[in-house]
Parts: C-alpha cells; sequence; structure tokens
C-alpha cells in the first residue's frame, strides 16, 4: 500500500492544484475530517464530518493531507486528558503529511506541489484538506517516503532531542531505554546507531515476567544470555506469553538495536554479561513507570540521567534514595510540544531537515505501520488503543 500511495505522490509533483473548492467539486469529494465537539471516548465522540475551510488569508496555504498517525497524544486530547486540548469542537490529530495545493500572496517559502508537515501540535490533521497559516508548516523534501514524512514531527523528533539535550553522548556510549517497540523507541534506536551509541532495549511480555531462563535477555549476537545458550529462533518454541516477542526482538535487531532484554531480566545476573562488552549507560529513557523504570535506573550510571517522557504503566516513578545519595543520578523529563514552544521555527527546521537526511541515507525509517482509509477509522482507533500494539496506525486521507 505504501508504495501505491508513493506513486500517487509521485504523479502528483509538480502539478498546481486548482483551489479545494473547485477541486472538491469536479471530484465529487467535500472536504472532511474527524471532528469532537466534546471530550470522551474516541469511539463515541469522533464523527466523520463535511468541513467548512475558510478564505484562503494572505498568509495562509491550502493543504491536501495525504497521511496522519494515531499517536497516544491524539487519544488522550480527544479524551481530554492531555496537558494540551484544542478549543471545541476541534479536528483530531496533530501529525501527518500534506502537499501544498494553494498559497495565499504573502507566503514566500511554500508552494504549490510543496510536501509538508506540521511545525505546531493540535493542528487537526485527521482531515483530508486543511487552510493554515505558513508559519505552523514545515516543507519536506519530496522524496522522503509517506509514511516516513507522516511520523516525522513526533517520535523521531522527541528521540533526537532526548539523545541530545541531556546528556553529552560520545560514540561507544551507551543508553538504556524501555517501551523501546514504540515510535520513540524504534526512533530511539535507529538515531543512536547512527551517533555510534549503543542501545539496551526492554520490551514488557505480556505477563511482566521473563519467558523462562533460556530466554530472559538476548543480544545482538543472535544468543541467549543465561542457561542453554540457545539462538534467537529457539524462541520459537517455547510459547511465551506474548506471542509476537520473537519477531519483535528481530525487527528491534533489525533496526540496529545491540541489545534486547524483558523487563523481568533487569532483575537478573545476567545483566552483568552485557556490560562486559559496552559501559553502563550514561542515559535512560523512561516511557513506563513503576517497576521497569526502577529496574532501568539501578544500571545507569552514577551522576547518569534518567529523562520520562510517557507513562504507559500509569503507575509513579519510584526511585531509591541510595540511587540520590549514593549515584548522584538526575530524573528529568521531556515533552516535545514544550520544547517547540521554547525554541523557534528555524531550530525545528534544522532539526526536521537532519532527520530528514538521516532517512534519505537510509539510517531512519518509519515505524511498523499499519495504512487505514479514513472511512475505517474506527477499527484504526480500536487497534491503537489495545494494550502492546506493535504497529502504528496510520489514517490515509
Amino acid at each position: 500500500m505504501q508504495r501505491a500511495v508513493a506513486r500517487v505522490l509521485r504523479g502528483l509533483r509538480g502539478l498546481r492544484a486548482p483551489p479545494v473548492r473547485a477541486l472538491c467539486a469536479a471530484a465529487g469529494t467535500p472536504p472532511r475530517g474527524l471532528l469532537y465537539e466534546r471530550h470522551g471516548e474516541p469511539a463515541d465522540v469522533l464523527q466523520l464530518k463535511e468541513l467548512e475551510l475558510p478564505a484562503l488569508g494572505h498568509s495562509d496555504v491550502l493543504i491536501k493531507m495525504l497521511a496522519a498517525p494515531i499517536n497516544p497524544a491524539d487519544i488522550n486530547m480527544i479524551q481530554g486528558t492531555y496537558a494540551l486540548l484544542a478549543p471545541l469542537p476541534a479536528v483530531a490529530g496533530s501529525e501527518g503529511v500534506g502537499r501544498v495545493l494553494e498559497v495565499g500572496p504573502g507566503v514566500v517559502a511554500l508552494s504549490p506541489g510543496d510536501c509538508i508537515i506540521p511545525a505546531d501540535a493540535g493542528l487537526g490533521t485527521w482531515r483530508t484538506h486543511a487552510v493554515l497559516p505558513e508559519h505552523s508548516l514545515l516543507r519536506v523534501p519530496g522524496d522522503v517516503p509517506l509514511l516516513c514524512a507522516a511520523t516525522l514531527s513526533v517520535n523521531p523528533c522527541t528521540a533526537f532531542r532526548m539523545l541530545s539535550d541531556f546528556e553529552s553522548l560520545a560514540p561507544g556510549d551507551s543508553v538504556i531505554q524501555n517501551a523501546a517497540n514504540s515510535g520513540v523507541g524504534q526512533a530511539v534506536i535507529q538515531i543512536a546507531k547512527a551517533m555510534g551509541i549503543r542501545t539496551i532495549n526492554v520490551v514488557r511480555d505480556r505477563s511482566h515476567t521473563s519467558l523462562t531462563k533460556r530466554t530472559a535477555w538476548i543480544s545482538v549476537s543472535g544468543q541467549t544470555g543465561g542457561e542453554g545458550d540457545a539462538p534467537i529462533s529457539a524462541l520459537q518454541g517455547l510459547s511465551p506469553s506474548r506471542p509476537d516477542l520473537p519477531q519483535l526482538v528481530e525487527r528491534l535487531l533489525a533496526l540496529g538495536a545491540d541489545h534486547v532484554v524483558t523487563e523481568d531480566a533487569l532483575r537478573k545476573p545476567e545483566m552483568k554479561e552485557i556490560f562486559k562488552s559496552i559501559p553502563k549507560p550514561r542515559l535512560a529513557l523512561n516511557c513506563v513507570g513503576g517497576r521497569s523504570t526502577t529496574e532501568m535506573l539501578r544500571h545507569l550510571q552514577p551522576k547518569g540521567t534518567m529523562v520520562t517522557y510517557g507513562g504507559m504503566a500509569k503507575q509513579p516513578v519510584t526511585v531509591p534514595v541510595s540511587a540520590f545519595i549514593f549515584r548522584d543520578v538526575r530524573l528529568r523529563g521531556f515533552w516535545m510540544t514544550q520544547w517547540k514552544k521554547d525554541h523557534d521555527k528555524q531550530s525545528m527546521a534544522s532539526m526536521v531537515d537532519t532527520l530528514c537526511q538521516m532517512v534519505q541515507k537510509g539510517q531512519l525509517s518509519a515505524p511498523a505501520c499499519t495504512a487505514v482509509p479514513l472511512e475505517d477509522f474506527r477499527e484504526a482507533l480500536a487497534a491503537s488503543m489495545q494494550p502492546f500494539t506493535s504497529s502504528k496506525q496510520i489514517l490515509l486521507l
């Protein structure tokens, strides 16, 4: 599906589109979007409706949205539990990719045919068309694959900033992270590899226990640690409580992960084997909370930093007093939306340009995705809210 959509995009490249009202009339499809008029569960409050577009202003840009992911923050915004809430009624979605159809007379940096992504959060990207001010948009190269562009402005940016802003990491240093199969986790693995940084990646088993002693931890060498010394392929016959764990491990290793461990393995003596070949991490990235975070923190170097950017377990971060007194660890938080507020658009553009270069060099790819037509948004929402989801849902617009 991705290749098919990409072919369509290549065919559109360079064409100047007519105004959206004429375009929609010719196609018989008025602008549509996923609108919510009150907060609540997405399945209860989201409606696919026709949208009235405002007139194109002096510095406005008319966009045909192409694809937009469903992120956890989008769900929380609809529920009314997120730190950033759009005025109601609102079109859902904060991330995506579109193509410029028309520009106002005061627009200077964008032209019809350009590929764009949001520079700001909360713009309402789950729609077919939008009129937005130029300052809220960033141009990306047209050769960036559709799903990469659609998922570029949140997870990879979060990963890049956390790897860059909290510790002065050098090639050969290591980072440990939980939720390694999340969108941010996959981006951390790839960006760290491009920077020469080693990664220790923690994933959850459904039962929050290890598979067996033989499969308590897995390293990039393709060997399990501890008893048995069996290859990764041996995981297939062990019937783990998370059936997709062998495939998940293989996928993370293929992305460039150096080590993949289960949460239970963090408490095992075998973890010492990992640190025979790489230094203990100076940076820990936490998206879970609860026991997973406490155990991960034990492996951090003295004076190291743990950055929390999510709380999937909905449990507090608990830190032993000894970690502060005897190891002087630092606890920080990160929210990409706040970073955008604190920095100018040029800073954001520079980071996006760096990430696009990584994509073009084959160093960064989109997370595992499932592309879904806009009309099937309810199925996509249900899939995105399942626990242990391994594929990001992308609405094709």
